[in-house]
């Protein structure tokens, strides 16, 4: 098996996170291969740093990057990840970004932006019309500028056609690991996000501000990591009576506070997060209603089935058919509304 060759896009003030995360995933992903003798594990990708000029750069945490090519000597790339930097690299180096770019895209397969890779990217015309998710901070910035980019500041990332799009950050270690499981499939994805000790593989549907951080954000310092246990036991027993134990607070303290920080009650906090992973299950065909039920701590499918509906309006069943099926082109915004996911060809990329 021949490796894919990635090609990471670096530049001065590249974001670290944005740069690191998918080259640890790519180079540490491998997938068995057996032949006479014995079977042996085949690197999956190649991955080089490229460079818009062949001078080290210097990311914004100070890590030197020195560039295994240039673009113009770089060698044919099945995907490029655009890990722009702040702009301060100069706008003569700018022009020669966006012309490689323009120049590249059509023997290339994907090409990808992450956090402020996104600006040489839609400089390039070639997001116009297309949906792209853009970091919060940079949002409006993004509208105003490329005004035919139709901007999503809400999920992690997605794909438009040959084009994908990511807030950068943390959530770029996910997008490569979607990457990987639309290539390779989701069992050498789950492999690597269980080497690399990752929590929780989350989908390109996942908000930038997710409602546990919300959470710990706003609520007292004794309870604050309360989010992140309920997220990990969702198939335990979460009464009022087991939370407010782990918080170490009465029944009748702990659900003031709660509300207080919150705007709703215990309860209604558990039951949300249950129906929102139930929603990105329910994106995997081979999960079952009834599967996906026990796992989330419901005592039966029925009664799964109800709060379900109680939630989002529909049953899972409908949820998971209209996910499925295509979708129409219903806004022409330049920025994408709350959840929407835009065209039939684009697509937020499901790694569930």
């Amino acid at each position: 098996m021949n490796p894919k060759t990635i090609g990471l896009i670096v530049a001065e003030e590249v974001a670290a996170a944005d740069l690191m995360g998918p080259a640890e995933i790519f180079s540490r992903a491998t997938i068995g291969r057996s032949d006479q003798l014995e079977a042996r594990e085949s690197r999956c990708y190649r991955v080089m740093t490229v460079g818009i000029s062949a001078k080290p750069c210097v990311t914004e945490c100070g890590i030197v990057i020195s560039p295994d090519v240039d673009l113009e000597s770089a060698p044919p790339l099945d995907t490029v990840f655009v890990c722009s930097g702040s702009g301060c690299h100069g706008e003569k180096l700018n022009r020669r970004l966006i012309k490689w770019l323009k120049q590249r895209a059509p023997n290339t397969r994907r090409i990808a932006a992450l956090g402020r890779g996104i600006y040489p990217l839609a400089a390039t015309g070639l997001l116009d019309g297309r949906q792209a998710v853009i970091h919060w901070r940079f949002a409006k910035d993004v509208a105003s500028r490329f005004p035919k980019v139709r901007v999503n500041p809400n999920n992690l990332f997605v794909k438009d056609g040959p084009f994908y799009t990511c807030a950068g950050g943390a959530s770029a270690v996910d997008f490569a690991l979607a990457l990987v499981e639309e290539d390779y499939g989701r069992h050498v994805a789950l492999a690597l996000a269980r080497e690399l000790v990752v929590h929780v593989k989350r989908s390109g549907e996942h908000e930038q501000y997710s409602e546990a951080l919300k959470f710990q954000i706003q609520s007292s310092d004794r309870f604050a990591d309360l989010p992140a246990w309920i997220l990990s036991h969702l198939s335990d027993d979460l009464s009022i009576d087991v939370l407010a134990q782990r918080a170490a607070m009465s029944r009748r303290n702990f659900t003031r506070l709660f509300h207080e920080a919150l705007g709703k009650t215990p309860a209604q906090f558990v039951a949300e997060a249950r129906i929102a992973e139930a929603q990105q299950r329910l994106l995997v065909p081979r999960n079952s209603i009834e599967s996906i039920a026990s796992s989330l701590g419901f005592r039966s499918a029925d009664v799964f089935s109800v709060a379900f509906e109680r939630c989002t309006g529909i049953r899972p069943r409908i949820y998971r058919a209209l996910r499925r099926a295509p979708k129409g082109n219903s806004s022409s915004a330049n920025v994408v509304p709350h959840k929407s996911t835009g065209r039939a060809r684009s697509t937020v990329l499901r790694a569930a």
